[in-house]
C-alpha cells in the first residue's frame, strides 16, 4: 500500500500531470457555473413571462380582496330551467338570422326545443370550454358553467375562450366574458365551485334537460355521474383526450360497450362497484395508447414546481394535450345534446373499426350458409368483410335486433326461404342466430310485433338505400 501511495504522489508531482488536472477540473467549474447560470435565466424567463400576462389583467395583481369580489359577481345570477329570456321583436329576428342555418336543420320545433332548453357544464378546460361555446353558438340559452380553476398560460393551446388578458382569472369566467360578445341575450350562470357529492344537489339543480361531465379528476367525475343516474338526470360523460391524436377514433357510447381506452375502462369498473353498468353515454377514442407517455418534472422544475404555474398552489400539468382533441371531445358532446335535446334522430354505433369482429362474422355467416339448401340459394354467397361491417355498424348499429345486445354478434338471414342480401340480413348475437335459424314457422309469427316492425323497418330502409349505390 505505501509503494502505491509513494508512485501514485510521484505520478501527481509531474507538471504536465498537474496541469491536466488542473483544465479537468476548471472545465467542471466552468460546465457547471454554465449550467448554473441557463437555470437561472430559464427561471427569470418563466417569471417575467408570467409578470407580463398577469399585466395584461385587469384586477390589481389578483389580490385577495379582488379575487373575492370576482367571484362574488361570477356567482349573483341563477340560472335554471324557468329563467326568462324577454326579447324584442327586433332582438328576436337578429337572433332567428345568426341561428338561420340551424333552423334549417332541425326545424323550428326542434330548435324551440333547443332555445327552451337548460344545459349545465361541470369542467370548463379544453373539453368543457368548446362544449359550452358550441351549445350557445347553436341557441342554447340558459347554461350553468362550474369549475374551480383559472386560466393558465398552458390552456392557451386546447380552451376556447382563454387569452393572455384571461389568464389568471377563474375559467368560467374568462368564458361567460366572451359569451357576452356572442349571444348577449343568453343567461350565463358561471359557477367558481369544486364540484363534490357534497354540492352536487345545488350545482345540479334547476332541472337541466342536460349535465355534460367535462371534469378530469377521478372521484368527482364518479360522483356526479352516480349523482345523474340517481337522479334520472340525462348525463354525457367525457373520457380521456389526453394523449391521443386520431379524430377519426372518437366516438359516442353507453359506458358498458367502451374498449380501449383506459380512462372508460377504470370509470366502468368503479360505476359497477356503486351499482351502475350501463345507461351512461360517454365521448371516448379508441386510440391505442401508448404513442407518448406521462411527462415527468424536468429537473429545473423540481425544487420550485409552483414557479412554472401561473398562480400558487395550482398543479404543473405534466399529461401530454394535442390541443384540437378537447376540442374534438366537446363537440362531439355538443352536437350529441344538441340533437338529442331537439330530437333530431341520430344513432351512434356501439362501436367501429373492429376488423376481426367483420372477419370472424363473414366466416360464420359462410358456414350458416353452407347448410341452406341449395333450393334457397345456399352456398352462394356474395358477401365481403366490408360489407358485413356495412350490415353490422350501419343497418343494425352494432346491436342485436332482438336484444340490442352488442356482444357475439352474428348475421343470418331473416327469412330463411329468400335470398341471401343486405335486405335480408339480420344481425343477433350467436345463441340467438343459432335458434333463429332452427325455427319452423316464419319469423313474423315467432318474435314479438315490435321486433318484426323494427326490422322490417331496418331492412325497408336498407331496400331503398342500396337502390342509390
Amino acid at each position: 500500500m505505501d509503494g502505491y501511495i509513494e508512485k501514485l504522489s510521484k505520478a501527481f508531482s509531474d507538471t504536465r500531470v498537474q496541469l491536466v488536472t488542473t483544465a479537468i477540473a476548471a472545465s467542471a467549474v466552468t460546465a457547471s457555473l454554465m449550467w448554473g447560470s441557463r437555470q437561472v435565466r430559464r427561471t427569470k424567463r418563466v417569471r417575467d413571462l408570467k409578470h407580463d400576462a398577469l399585466d395584461m389583467v385587469d384586477f390589481d395583481d389578483f389580490s385577495t380582496s379582488s379575487s373575492t369580489t370576482l367571484m362574488q359577481s361570477v356567482q349573483s345570477v341563477v340560472v335554471e330551467k324557468t329563467t326568462s329570456i324577454e326579447l324584442t321583436p327586433n332582438e328576436e329576428a337578429l337572433i332567428h338570422e345568426q341561428l338561420a342555418r340551424h333552423y334549417a336543420f332541425l326545424g323550428d320545433e326542434g330548435m324551440q326545443k333547443v332555445r327552451e332548453s337548460f344545459v349545465i357544464v361541470v369542467g370548463a378546460g379544453g373539453v368543457g370550454s368548446w362544449a359550452a361555446l358550441m351549445l350557445l353558438r347553436s341557441g342554447v340559452q340558459r347554461i350553468r358553467i362550474v369549475d374551480f380553476d383559472q386560466v393558465t398560460l398552458s390552456s392557451l393551446n386546447r380552451h376556447a375562450a382563454a387569452t393572455r388578458a384571461t389568464v389568471g382569472i377563474p375559467k368560467v369566467e374568462a368564458l361567460k366574458l366572451s359569451f357576452s360578445d356572442i349571444a348577449p341575450h343568453a343567461r350565463i350562470e358561471a359557477r367558481v365551485s369544486l364540484f363534490s357529492a357534497e354540492n352536487a344537489a345545488e350545482l345540479l339543480s334547476g332541472n337541466p334537460d342536460f349535465v355534460l361531465d367535462c371534469i378530469d379528476n377521478m372521484d368527482t367525475k364518479l360522483d356526479l355521474l352516480e349523482y345523474c343516474k340517481n337522479n334520472s338526470i340525462r348525463v354525457i360523460s367525457a373520457m380521456g383526450a389526453g394523449m391521443k391524436a386520431d379524430p377519426s377514433r372518437v366516438q359516442i357510447a353507453d359506458i358498458g360497450d367502451t374498449f380501449e381506452d383506459p380512462m372508460s375502462r377504470a370509470v366502468r369498473r368503479r360505476l359497477k362497484a356503486r351499482g351502475i353498468q350501463n345507461g351512461i353515454d360517454v365521448v371516448y377514442s379508441v386510440e391505442k395508447p401508448g404513442k407518448v407517455q406521462l411527462l415527468s418534472l424536468a429537473e429545473s422544475q423540481k425544487d420550485e414546481p409552483g414557479d412554472f404555474s401561473v398562480l400558487p398552489d395550482f398543479r404543473v400539468r405534466i399529461v401530454p394535450v394535442l390541443g384540437t382533441m378537447p376540442a374534438l371531445f366537446g363537440i362531439t358532446m355538443a352536437t350529441h345534446v344538441l340533437t338529442e335535446i331537439a330530437g333530431f334522430p341520430t344513432e351512434p354505433l356501439a362501436i367501429k373499426g373492429r376488423h376481426a369482429l367483420y372477419a370472424r362474422v363473414l366466416r360464420e355467416l359462410g358456414t350458416r350458409e353452407s347448410k341452406v339448401p341449395a333450393a334457397y340459394g345456399g352456398m352462394q354467397l356474395q358477401m365481403s368483410t366490408d360489407d358485413c361491417g356495412y350490415m353490422v355498424e350501419e343497418v343494425w348499429r352494432g346491436k342485436s335486433a332482438v336484444s340490442g345486445a352488442t356482444d357475439k354478434l352474428a348475421l343470418t338471414r331473416w327469412h330463411r326461404d329468400q335470398p341471401m342480401s343486405t335486405a335480408n340480413c339480420i344481425c343477433l348475437t350467436k345463441a340467438e342466430a343459432d335458434l333463429h335459424d332452427k325455427l319452423e314457422c316464419a319469423p313474423e309469427k315467432h318474435y314479438s310485433p315490435e321486433i318484426v316492425a323494427y326490422v322490417e323497418r331496418r331492412l325497408a330502409e336498407e331496400r331503398h338505400l342500396s337502390k342509390m349505390r
